[in-house]
């Protein structure tokens, strides 16, 4: 039986795996004395047992998965980092959480943030770095305040500055704070943005791994990513491999959001399906049924009701068709116009992207005009293949990730809500607002009336 199926028979009230959420409810919760009670700074004690290279080959052996989006092996990254090059070595972590719907990254830093300063340590040592940098939204200034406290905690306890714990590490951690932009979550472009300049995302090769920040070999991680690392080396590979499934190991925070009775962080191993996490949660809006759903925040393609036991692991959603992405679980009830959503997801990227290459500039400013159209009834049926059009071209063609995350909505809404666009042309305009539309009273489409 594989693990996915294990997790499928199991209560849902056993299915959590609270590891970095462990105490996020104790009082002062962010403190090294409260870190420190729940075994902190163990794996970084392991780890400078081990060498450099060890580390990096034991975080490669435990499977762990960039929480970032894409899924990229943690330790295969760290491997990537040349050495013997007589060159300084960046780790920067990615705490720019700015995806619609992902809210994991920020509470994650203000209920814990030693997770990730302990995890950062463990990594430098891996990649012989002695300079990290958090690059975190500039917008949530407490979050600022609680991460500039752990770091002067980890100074004042050892933890960083000269020679730490005696092992000959050297490592200094710089907290910055982002000026607020989407595009700066993209790792080239937070690294420009770091160097003082406008995020904009680089050209690649070289990858950051060659040239990253200053020209010199970097590393970019996820929050999640690092502040999983200490677990792994405190307790173990073997214990971080038994939960999740054979490819998609370990445990992972979702972000519920949306129509359900308890939003929230759910922490719990890779493989899970929504059917358990809403169950665990109170499900949808009493009187209210599920329409659709992101399984990874905005930008990966929506699935349905249809999609419920799908195992929300790196494989199981890419095979029905979407991304797990940042694990961003918004779930959306009948009640809610497709059209409408689609249409304020493309405006967020139409702001948000940097204008650098012309597929996004022009594609994301005419998929917003064509959408607005159509959800005031204004469209004709040619648009929705200019649509399709326009969204091909985002798609895989623009300079960044950005183009790929605005085409998504439009292509996977089409895939199964087409019929909802033609109703907002045919009908000259929304059918779930009874007085825009000539079609409300059109029972031949029950979800609009549920």
């Amino acid at each position: 039986m594989t693990v996915a199926a294990e997790i499928h028979e199991t209560s849902p009230q056993k299915l959590l795996a609270p590891v970095l959420s462990a105490f996020w409810d104790e009082p002062r919760s962010w403190t090294l004395e409260t870190y420190l009670r729940h075994d902190g700074y163990q794996g970084l004690r392991k780890a400078l047992g081990m060498t450099p290279d060890d580390v990096i080959a034991y975080v490669k052996e435990s499977g762990l998965r960039g929480r970032g989006g894409a899924g990229f092996p943690t330790g295969m990254k760290w491997q990537f980092i040349p050495q013997g090059d007589d060159k300084p070595h960046y780790l920067v972590v990615n705490a720019d959480e700015s995806e619609p719907g992902t809210c994991k990254d920020i509470p994650l830093l203000f209920a814990n943030p030693h997770a990730l300063v302990e995890g950062m340590i463990i990594a430098c040592w891996a990649i012989r770095s002695r300079r990290a940098f958090i690059y975190l939204r500039g917008e949530t200034v407490p979050v600022l305040r609680r991460l500039h406290e752990a770091v002067r905690e980890a100074y004042a306890a050892g933890y960083l500055g000269r020679d730490i714990l005696g092992s000959g590490l050297d490592l200094d951690i710089t907290v910055h704070a982002g000026a607020g932009a989407y595009i700066c979550g993209e790792e080239t472009a937070l690294l420009d943005s770091l160097e003082g300049r406008r995020g904009q995302p680089r050209l690649r090769p070289p990858f950051p791994a060659v040239e990253g920040l200053y020209a010199c070999p970097t590393v970019v991680n996820n929050v999640e990513s690092i502040a999983s690392v200490p677990a792994i080396l405190n307790k173990g590979k073997e214990w971080f491999r038994s939960m999740g499934s054979e490819k998609s190991p370990g445990f992972t925070l979702y972000s519920l959001s949306g129509h359900v009775a308890g939003p929230g962080q759910y922490e719990a191993p890779l493989g899970i399906t929504l059917r358990q996490l809403l169950a665990m949660s109170g499900g949808m809006r009493p009187g209210h049924r599920l329409k659709f759903w992101t399984p990874g925040g905005s930008s990966t393609p929506i699935l349905t009701d249809q999609h419920l036991d799908v195992p929300l692991d790196y494989e199981g959603v890419g095979a029905a068709g979407s991304m797990l992405g940042t694990k961003a679980l918004q779930c959306f009830d009948e009640t809610t116009c497709v059209v409408r959503a689609v249409t304020r997801w493309t405006e967020f990227y139409a702001h948000e992207s940097c204008g650098k290459c012309t597929p996004c500039r022009e594609g994301t400013y005419w998929l917003v005009q064509l959408l607005r159209d159509i959800e005031a009834g204004r469209g004709r049926m040619s648009d929705l293949d200019k649509l399709a059009d326009i969204a091909d071209t985002l798609n895989g063609k623009s300079f960044c990730a950005l183009g790929d995350g605005a085409a998504a909505p439009v292509f996977s809404s089409f895939t199964y809500f087409r019929a909802e666009y033609e109703q907002h042309i045919k009908g000259r305009g929304c059918p779930f607002d009874p007085a825009k539309s000539t079609v409300w009273a059109d029972q031949s489409h029950p979800e609009v009336h549920a």
